[in-house]
Order: structure tokens, then sequence, then C-alpha cells
């Protein structure tokens, strides 16, 4: 809400569109607190204990600084990258190329580490870690996660049974609905209704209904809304959004609409 009322008022205020840019970031920080600390609230009050607002406030903080998104996506890398009880090197340079161009001077030889140790333990505890996400990150950037989980399976060619496995779990831990799920699912293991399934639809579906949800698709996993992230996370999100473009013009080209 606040950065739709702080990136609008700037503009109105200033008549300039990077003032709205900065609302809109001030307004989304603002938005991520009361999100976070509102869920920290019903937690408490569900194990029967009642925090002070400067009470949450520092439990936010805390919460924060726990892990750095680094960490947090080698551990869901690792989880996916193990599935199928081999780890190749597809997917390792897959992993590698990735945070390279997504985090740059950032990304070392500890993250790598990291990864190692989770490639080794005996299981990593994947509903902490979404839940650290589902507090951290918008819904919009926790799909594109999934998209980039899916590109790691798919880096040797193919997307198995096990694979497959652990990332819907993870899409469930993370609070992806399943329409959003086999979505992205169908981007990359696809059959005869994959472009219905990318657009969210069934293969019945009328044409009105095509054009309606490709209308809603291309609003909602429109490339801006990662702006924020890396190049490499804007980078699948285009990639996303044109399969859903690609999707929908294979439905016009087959029934012959416009």
């Amino acid at each position: 809400m606040y950065k739709w009322i702080l990136g609008v008022g700037a503009y109105l205020l200033f008549k300039n569109f990077f003032a709205a840019v900065i609302g809109f970031i001030i307004g989304s920080t603002i938005d991520n607190y009361y999100r976070v600390v509102g869920h920290m609230r019903s937690q408490a009050q569900a194990e029967g204990r009642n925090y002070t607002n400067e009470e949450l406030f520092q439990l936010y903080q805390q919460r924060s600084r726990n892990s750095d998104v680094q960490t947090i996506l080698m551990a869901l890398s690792a989880a996916v990258m193990k599935a199928d009880g081999k780890v190749l090197k597809a997917e390792l340079d897959y992993v590698k190329t990735f945070f390279s161009q997504q985090f740059g001077a950032n990304f070392n030889s500890s993250h790598l580490q990291v990864l190692k140790q989770f490639l080794d333990s005996s299981s990593i505890p994947l509903e902490e870690i979404c839940s650290d996400i589902r507090m951290r990150m918008q819904p919009e950037v926790r799909i594109q996660l999934v998209h980039y989980l899916f590109g790691i399976a798919k880096s040797d060619g193919s997307v198995s049974e096990s694979e497959m496995s652990v990332i819907r779990r993870i899409s469930d831990l993370l609070g992806i609905n399943s329409v959003e799920f086999e979505s992205v699912k169908n981007m990359f293991y696809r059959n005869v209704n994959s472009d219905f399934k990318v657009l969210g639809i069934e293969p019945d579906a009328t044409d009105e209904e095509v054009k309606k949800a490709y209308r809603q698709m291309a609003i909602k996993f429109h490339p801006d809304k990662v702006a924020s992230m890396g190049e490499d996370f804007q980078k699948g999100a285009k990639e996303k959004f044109q399969k859903i473009q690609d999707s929908y013009e294979a439905i016009k080209k087959s029934r012959g609409f416009k």
C-alpha cells in the first residue's frame, strides 16, 4: 500500500519519474517491515506471547541479519542439485554463472564452500529457509526463485521426477499457489497442454478467456516486477515473460484468432 501512496505522491508532488521511483522503493521498504512484523505478531499470539512494538522491531532487525541472500540461495540450489542423487558439472556451472552475474564481486569462493557444505549435509532445513524467504521477499521474487531452480534442474537437458518433487515442495513452502507453479513448470517440462498451463488456464478455455489470462500474466510477471534485483534475476524474468508471450502466440496461431 505505502509503495503506491509514496510512489504516486512523489510523482504528483515533484512531477518527476525518478522521485516516483524513490518513493516507491521507500514505500516498499515500509510495506515489507509491516508485513514481517505482522507475521511475527501473529506467530507470537499463536504461541501465547505478546511483544511490544520495540521488541518486534528488534526481532525484525535480528531476523533480517540471520542469513545473507547468497547463503539462502545456495541452500535451495543444493537441495535441487542433490535431489536425484548426483551433482552434475552442468548444474554447478549454471549456479556459478547465475551467482557471478547476480552478485558480481560479492560472490566468492566462500559461497562455493557454503554450497559444498549444503551438498555434503544429510538434510537441508527447507522449512526454516523458505519461511525466512517468505518474510524477506515479495511473491514476484519468490516465483522467480522457482524459475531459477527449474533452470538448475534443466541444465543437464531434462528435469527428473525427483528434482520436480523437490522444487514443488520448495514452491509450496514459499507460498506459491498451484497455478503459478504449473505456469513456471510448463516452461521447462512441456507437453501438449503446456501453452495453456503457462497461462494458468485449461485447454477448453474460450478465446476471450485466453486473452484475459494473457493480459493478467503479462502484467503480473512483467520484468519490471523484479527490477530491484540483480542482472541475472532480471534476465530470468525476461525469459519467463517471453515464454508467456510465446505460449499466447502459439495458442493464437493454433486457434486462428487475433
